[in-house]
């Protein structure tokens, strides 16, 4: 039994987003630095989907994130 492992591109956001938000990474940095939290088996698939979605690994984690809504202080 062969099972297909797919990461969407939403899920790769949300995972983003909380790395973020825990300050475990910056906006700032390049999305390949992600591929330290994901398992080296897996990466391919997220390598997949986000170059199927239009970005590059060399593209800032802020540019993956999009829009995000800020509650005032």
């Amino acid at each position: 039994m062969i099972t297909t492992i797919r990461y969407e591109i939403n899920v790769i956001q949300e995972e983003a987003r909380e790395l973020v938000k825990k300050g475990i990474v910056s906006r700032n940095q390049p999305i390949y630095t992600l591929c330290q939290f994901i398992p080296p088996r897996e990466w391919v698939y997220v390598e997949r989907e986000l170059e199927f979605n239009g970005y590059l690994l060399r593209d800032r984690i802020i540019d993956l994130l999009g829009r995000e809504d800020w509650s005032e202080d």
